[in-house]
């Protein structure tokens, strides 16, 4: 029987997954070495699309006390949001840290050996001797850039913001397509900057640009991390804009959307 690689992941977001990962994992706290193991998994909890790192409690050098976890309400998505870290789709215990509160959870599930799942603020992490942004990477997730002569079009309310036959594609795994279009195709005289920033753990901190009526509308990776450094600079939209590629629209929403 053939499978559908997308479907399974799709099903397996209800299960508890977990990987072993080969990396030293280190973490400060404060400037202050409070983990280091080689020994660590990556865990998915249920409903979850990005791992934490489990450690071992032997590795973790931190006074935590034990806490009955917050309740999770019903929710009408199948994923949680990344930023309810503190609800837990498993049995287990919240363990809070003096000044921080829950700063990790030991679930009661066997196979992981009793190791410590850590949130990720207010931590500084590290695999080997490199810095990691907004989350552990996965194993199972990558992305590519190409270099493209599709034909793409961006609009925003009828007025072309963007028009490009030389693209980049970023193909990033379980998310939408990304178009990366060159300044110089770009009518940046319709842009300004935003105070926006966030952080992908691939492609490192992104800064953004508004349009009237539209804020945040596009984002470009002024230092791009190396997976990403052939998008550098360069302009990706996503709604209110539109875009159309050969002709046809794409997807301009967001994870969560």
């Amino acid at each position: 029987m053939a499978i559908d690689l997308q479907q399974q992941w799709l099903r397996d977001l209800a299960e508890l997954r977990y990987a072993a990962t080969p990396k030293r994992i280190r973490a400060l706290l404060g400037g202050r070495p409070v983990v280091d193991t080689r020994d660590a998994l990556l865990v998915y909890e249920p409903r979850r699309v990005v791992p934490w790192y489990a450690v071992p409690p032997g590795d973790l050098d931190l006074d935590l006390r034990e806490h009955d976890p917050a309740p999770v309400p019903e929710l009408g998505t199948s994923i949680l949001a990344p930023r309810r870290n503190e609800w837990h789709t498993v049995p287990g215990r919240s363990l809070h840290l003096e000044g921080h509160g829950e700063v990790a959870f030991r679930p009661d599930e066997p196979a992981l050996g009793g190791r410590v799942v850590l949130r990720w603020e207010p931590f500084e992490w590290f695999e080997e001797d490199e810095r990691v942004l907004a989350h552990p990477h996965d194993p199972f997730k990558r992305i590519d850039v190409l270099r493209s002569d599709r034909h793409v079009r961006v609009e925003l309310e009828g007025r072309t913001l963007a028009e490009s036959s030389r693209p980049m594609m970023l193909a990033e795994s379980s998310l939408p397509v990304r178009w990366y279009l060159p300044r110089e195709d770009v009518r940046m005289a319709l842009l300004r900057p935003s105070d926006q920033h966030t952080v992908c753990a691939y492609k490192g901190v992104a800064s953004y640009l508004s349009a009237d009526g539209a804020p945040d509308v596009a984002w470009f990776y002024p230092e791009p991390l190396h997976d990403a450094l052939r998008v550098k600079d360069h302009l990706c939209f996503w709604r209110p804009a539109e875009v159309y590629v050969d002709g046809e629209p794409t997807d301009t929403s967001m994870p969560g959307d």
